[in-house]
Protein backbone atom coordinates (compact mmCIF):
# COMPACT_ATOMS: atom_id res chain seq x y z
CA UNK A 1 0.00 0.00 0.00
CA UNK A 2 1.11 3.51 -1.04
CA UNK A 3 1.61 6.34 1.19
CA UNK A 4 -0.80 9.12 0.44
CA UNK A 5 1.47 12.14 2.28
CA UNK A 6 4.80 11.64 -0.09
CA UNK A 7 6.29 14.56 -0.45
CA UNK A 8 6.07 15.55 -4.24
CA UNK A 9 9.86 15.80 -5.71
CA UNK A 10 9.20 18.68 -8.58
CA UNK A 11 10.97 21.93 -7.41
CA UNK A 12 10.47 25.30 -9.23
CA UNK A 13 12.86 28.23 -8.13
CA UNK A 14 13.87 31.39 -9.27
CA UNK A 15 17.37 32.83 -8.27
CA UNK A 16 17.92 36.36 -7.97
CA UNK A 17 21.60 37.59 -8.95
CA UNK A 18 22.86 40.38 -8.38
CA UNK A 19 23.27 42.35 -11.54
CA UNK A 20 19.44 42.07 -11.31
CA UNK A 21 18.86 39.20 -13.77
CA UNK A 22 16.89 36.12 -13.12
CA UNK A 23 17.86 32.40 -12.98
CA UNK A 24 15.69 29.64 -13.09
CA UNK A 25 16.30 26.02 -11.87
CA UNK A 26 13.54 23.67 -11.99
CA UNK A 27 13.53 19.97 -11.96
CA UNK A 28 12.77 19.17 -15.41
CA UNK A 29 16.27 21.74 -16.74
CA UNK A 30 18.65 21.02 -14.17
CA UNK A 31 17.27 18.01 -12.56
CA UNK A 32 16.92 20.01 -8.91
CA UNK A 33 14.47 17.72 -6.84
CA UNK A 34 13.48 18.46 -3.11
CA UNK A 35 16.00 15.74 -2.08
CA UNK A 36 19.01 18.05 -4.15
CA UNK A 37 21.55 19.28 -1.56
CA UNK A 38 21.99 23.09 -1.20
CA UNK A 39 26.08 22.15 -2.60
CA UNK A 40 24.32 21.17 -6.49
CA UNK A 41 22.15 23.94 -6.23
CA UNK A 42 25.13 26.64 -5.78
CA UNK A 43 26.99 24.80 -8.19
CA UNK A 44 24.43 25.73 -10.95
CA UNK A 45 24.74 29.04 -9.89
CA UNK A 46 28.42 29.12 -9.81
CA UNK A 47 28.73 27.90 -13.19
CA UNK A 48 25.84 30.40 -14.48
CA UNK A 49 28.02 33.44 -13.15
CA UNK A 50 31.16 31.87 -14.06
CA UNK A 51 32.47 32.18 -10.28
CA UNK A 52 35.75 30.24 -9.48
CA UNK A 53 36.41 31.96 -6.23
CA UNK A 54 33.20 30.45 -4.55
CA UNK A 55 33.69 30.30 -0.89
CA UNK A 56 32.64 34.34 -0.32
CA UNK A 57 29.10 33.22 -1.88
CA UNK A 58 26.42 31.82 -0.75
CA UNK A 59 22.26 31.98 -1.65
CA UNK A 60 19.72 33.17 1.11
CA UNK A 61 16.08 33.06 1.52
CA UNK A 62 12.76 34.33 3.48
CA UNK A 63 10.42 32.82 5.51
CA UNK A 64 7.24 34.08 5.84
CA UNK A 65 7.81 36.40 8.15
CA UNK A 66 10.80 37.81 6.30
CA UNK A 67 13.24 36.64 8.76
CA UNK A 68 16.50 35.41 6.75
CA UNK A 69 18.37 32.03 6.33
CA UNK A 70 21.58 30.74 4.22
CA UNK A 71 20.87 27.74 2.65
CA UNK A 72 23.34 25.24 3.98
CA UNK A 73 25.31 23.07 1.12
CA UNK A 74 25.12 20.13 2.94
CA UNK A 75 21.71 19.74 3.40
CA UNK A 76 18.57 18.85 0.95
CA UNK A 77 16.05 21.28 -0.10
CA UNK A 78 13.52 19.74 1.45
CA UNK A 79 15.60 19.92 5.04
CA UNK A 80 14.99 23.42 4.54
CA UNK A 81 12.05 23.53 6.11
CA UNK A 82 11.51 27.04 6.44
CA UNK A 83 12.48 27.23 2.12
CA UNK A 84 9.82 24.67 1.61
CA UNK A 85 7.11 26.32 3.36
CA UNK A 86 7.40 29.66 1.14
CA UNK A 87 6.25 27.90 -2.19
CA UNK A 88 6.29 26.43 -4.88
CA UNK A 89 7.56 28.52 -6.47
CA UNK A 90 10.41 29.34 -4.48
CA UNK A 91 13.13 32.20 -4.33
CA UNK A 92 16.61 32.50 -3.54
CA UNK A 93 19.09 35.38 -3.29
CA UNK A 94 22.15 35.32 -4.17
CA UNK A 95 25.10 37.49 -2.68
CA UNK A 96 27.90 37.71 -0.56
CA UNK A 97 28.10 35.20 2.13
CA UNK A 98 31.99 36.08 3.97
CA UNK A 99 33.60 39.53 2.49
CA UNK A 100 37.19 39.39 1.41
CA UNK A 101 39.17 40.70 3.88
CA UNK A 102 41.67 42.62 1.36
CA UNK A 103 39.34 42.73 -1.89
CA UNK A 104 42.79 43.59 -4.23
CA UNK A 105 43.59 39.88 -3.19
CA UNK A 106 40.73 38.57 -5.36
CA UNK A 107 42.02 36.90 -8.53
CA UNK A 108 38.87 36.81 -10.94
CA UNK A 109 37.43 39.64 -12.43
CA UNK A 110 33.84 38.47 -12.10
CA UNK A 111 34.51 38.31 -8.39
CA UNK A 112 35.27 41.72 -8.15
CA UNK A 113 32.14 42.65 -10.20
CA UNK A 114 29.94 40.91 -8.15
CA UNK A 115 31.32 42.34 -4.64
CA UNK A 116 30.92 45.79 -6.42
CA UNK A 117 27.54 44.96 -7.28
CA UNK A 118 26.60 43.75 -3.44
CA UNK A 119 28.09 47.19 -2.01
CA UNK A 120 25.76 48.92 -4.91
CA UNK A 121 23.06 47.19 -3.63
CA UNK A 122 23.91 47.35 -0.03
CA UNK A 123 24.08 50.82 -0.13
CA UNK A 124 20.98 51.60 -2.11
CA UNK A 125 19.19 49.46 -0.03
CA UNK A 126 20.60 51.25 3.14
CA UNK A 127 21.88 48.26 4.48
CA UNK A 128 25.52 49.83 4.54
CA UNK A 129 25.43 53.77 5.29
CA UNK A 130 27.73 55.56 3.38
CA UNK A 131 28.88 59.38 4.08
CA UNK A 132 27.64 61.87 1.67
CA UNK A 133 31.63 62.40 0.02
CA UNK A 134 31.89 58.47 -0.44
CA UNK A 135 29.10 57.70 -2.11
CA UNK A 136 29.51 60.81 -4.28
CA UNK A 137 33.30 59.00 -5.05
CA UNK A 138 31.55 55.35 -5.19
CA UNK A 139 28.58 56.33 -7.32
CA UNK A 140 31.16 58.31 -9.69
CA UNK A 141 33.14 55.10 -10.38
CA UNK A 142 29.89 53.46 -10.74
CA UNK A 143 28.76 55.50 -13.38
CA UNK A 144 32.63 55.31 -15.09
CA UNK A 145 31.82 51.49 -15.08
CA UNK A 146 28.64 51.77 -16.59
CA UNK A 147 29.07 54.47 -19.38
CA UNK A 148 32.93 54.96 -19.45
CA UNK A 149 34.81 57.92 -19.14
CA UNK A 150 32.99 61.49 -19.00
CA UNK A 151 32.62 62.74 -22.56
CA UNK A 152 31.15 66.42 -23.10
CA UNK A 153 28.97 65.06 -25.89
CA UNK A 154 27.22 62.13 -24.92
CA UNK A 155 26.34 62.99 -20.80
CA UNK A 156 24.99 66.72 -20.73
CA UNK A 157 23.72 67.79 -17.46
CA UNK A 158 21.74 65.77 -15.22
CA UNK A 159 22.66 62.25 -16.68
CA UNK A 160 23.57 61.15 -13.47
CA UNK A 161 19.66 61.25 -12.32
CA UNK A 162 18.95 58.17 -14.47
CA UNK A 163 20.75 56.31 -11.65
CA UNK A 164 20.40 55.37 -8.13
CA UNK A 165 22.98 55.48 -5.49
CA UNK A 166 21.54 56.01 -2.03
CA UNK A 167 18.20 55.57 -0.38
CA UNK A 168 16.73 59.40 -0.93
CA UNK A 169 19.42 60.58 -3.24
CA UNK A 170 19.10 64.24 -3.86
CA UNK A 171 20.28 66.62 -6.56
CA UNK A 172 23.71 67.90 -4.79
CA UNK A 173 24.53 64.19 -4.43
CA UNK A 174 23.95 64.00 -8.12
CA UNK A 175 26.20 66.82 -9.13
CA UNK A 176 29.03 65.80 -6.60
CA UNK A 177 29.07 62.14 -8.62
CA UNK A 178 28.91 64.56 -12.19
CA UNK A 179 31.65 66.70 -10.97
CA UNK A 180 33.80 63.43 -9.94
CA UNK A 181 33.14 61.72 -12.99
CA UNK A 182 34.72 63.92 -14.72
CA UNK A 183 37.68 63.25 -13.31
CA UNK A 184 38.27 60.20 -13.53
CA UNK A 185 39.87 58.74 -16.53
Amino acid sequence: MGCFCAVPEEFYCEVLLLDESKLTLTTQQQGIKKSTKGSVVLDHVFHHVNLVEIDYFGLRYCDRSHQTYWLDPAKTLAEHKELINTGPPYTLYFGIKFYAEDPCKLKEEITRYQFFLQVKQDVLQGRLPCPVNTAAQLGAYAIQSELGDYDPYKHTAGYVSEYRFVPDQKEELEEAIERIHKTLM
